[in-house]
């Protein structure tokens, strides 16, 4: 099996600005991100989507006390299992990278152009976070804490018009690890993975949404 390309590779393949990854061509021809995934109402077993969700809608709820509770005493079980067991029965989730009739690869709609990246149980989560923050190839759109409060979910744009999503996250996750040796949670790999959304008051969105 070849080794996944770089990041650079790719962006270099298909001539664009790692920092605006559709460009003024794409957009153009309409090949733009809608930005838009789907929302669903807990437990995990629900795989009917509520709701349409976007960037923003996902940081005011984020920020908002509506899973602070929930948040809070995920945190404080001790039992692994029992955390577990909690978290898929309680959270809210979305899938970032689309919207879909029902929570499966096959059931997509529309890609959203977005690509969430799970860090888990991180020793040193604010370093990583300052990392991702002032990546040089890609533009954070979202950052917070996981559920657990150990870790971090980081969602960016990505361009799917010349390549797949799986072999995108490929090629990201091998950036990470080549840049910055963080490893990143395979399952990202599915456009449908789910993503609980937990309370976090210190959630960074990108300010172009907020203008």
């Amino acid at each position: 099996m070849s080794e996944p390309k770089s990041i650079m590779q790719i962006m270099s393949e298909i001539a664009v600005d790692p920092q605006d990854p559709y460009g003024p061509q794409l957009r153009k021809c309409g090949i733009v991100p809608s930005l838009m995934f789907s929302f669903f109402s807990s437990p995990i077993t629900n795989t009917k989507p509520q709701a349409v969700f976007t960037p923003v809608d996902v940081y005011k709820y984020i920020i908002s006390d509506k899973a602070k509770a929930r948040t809070e005493q995920l945190r404080s079980f001790v039992d692994v299992k029992q955390a577990r067991n909690f978290k898929t029965y309680n959270f809210d989730y979305c899938t970032f990278s689309g919207t879909f009739n029902t929570r499966n690869d096959n059931a997509l709609i529309q890609h959203s152009g977005l690509l969430c990246l799970d860090f888990d149980h991180l020793q040193n989560l604010d370093d990583v976070r300052r990392n991702l923050l002032n990546d040089e190839c890609f533009d954070t759109q979202l950052l917070f804490r996981s559920p657990s409060g150990d870790g971090l979910k980081w969602v960016v744009e990505i361009n799917i018009s010349q390549m797949s999503h799986a072999d995108y996250f490929r090629a990201v996750a091998n950036y990470l690890v080549q840049t910055y040796d963080f490893v990143v949670d395979q399952s990202g790999k599915d456009v449908s993975r789910a993503c609980f959304l937990p309370h976090d008051p210190n959630c960074f969105i990108n300010p172009k949404f907020l203008k």
